[in-house]
C-alpha cells in the first residue's frame, strides 16, 4: 500500500507542477505582449489593450499564489506514516471508492484501481477526517461504511 500511496503522492506533485508551468508559462506570455505593445495613434484602445493585459497577469499571480497552497498542503503529507484515523495523506476504501486525502486532483488510476484524489475541506473530506475502520457516514443520500485506512 505504501508503494500506492507514493505514487498518488507522486501524482498529486505533478499535476502541481503542470499546473504552476502552465501559469508560468501564461504569465511569461502576458509580459512578452505588455513589453512588446507599441503605442498606437489610436491611444484609448492601446490603454485599454493594456488594462486588460494587467487584469490578466493580476489573475495569473492569484492561480499561482493557489498552487503554492497547493504546495504547502502536500508538503505535510508523510507517506511512509500510516494512521487508524482518517487524516490528511490516508487512503481511504470505503464502500462506495477508493479515496486519498491530500489535493483535489479527481481519479486517479494505479493497478486498474481508482483513487480519487480530494482536499479535506470538499464535503467528503470532511465527511471522512477523524472516522476509523468500520464507522459509516451518510453521504449523498447513501450510507457509506470505511472498509479500510491506509
Amino acid at each position: 500500500m505504501k508503494k500506492i500511496k507514493e505514487e498518488l503522492y507522486d501524482h498529486c506533485k505533478q499535476f502541481i507542477q503542470d499546473r504552476h508551468n502552465r501559469i508560468q508559462n501564461r504569465i511569461a506570455n502576458i509580459q512578452e505582449s505588455l513589453t512588446s505593445e507599441t503605442k498606437s495613434t489610436a491611444g484609448d484602445k492601446h490603454e485599454t489593450g493594456r488594462a486588460m493585459l494587467q487584469l490578466e497577469r493580476e489573475k495569473a499571480g492569484a492561480q499561482l499564489a493557489e498552487v503554492q497552497k497547493l504546495q504547502e498542503v502536500l508538503a505535510k503529507i508523510d507517506t511512509h506514516s500510516s494512521s487508524q484515523v482518517i487524516r490528511l495523506g490516508n487512503i481511504v476504501k470505503t464502500s462506495k471508492g477508493n479515496y486519498y486525502l491530500s489535493i483535489s486532483v479527481g481519479e486517479i488510476s494505479i493497478n486498474n484501481n481508482s483513487y480519487f484524489a480530494i482536499a479535506t475541506n470538499t464535503p467528503i473530506g470532511k465527511l471522512l477526517l477523524g472516522k476509523t475502520t468500520g464507522e459509516k457516514f451518510r453521504f449523498n443520500n447513501t450510507l457509506i461504511e470505511i472498509i479500510d485506512i491506509s
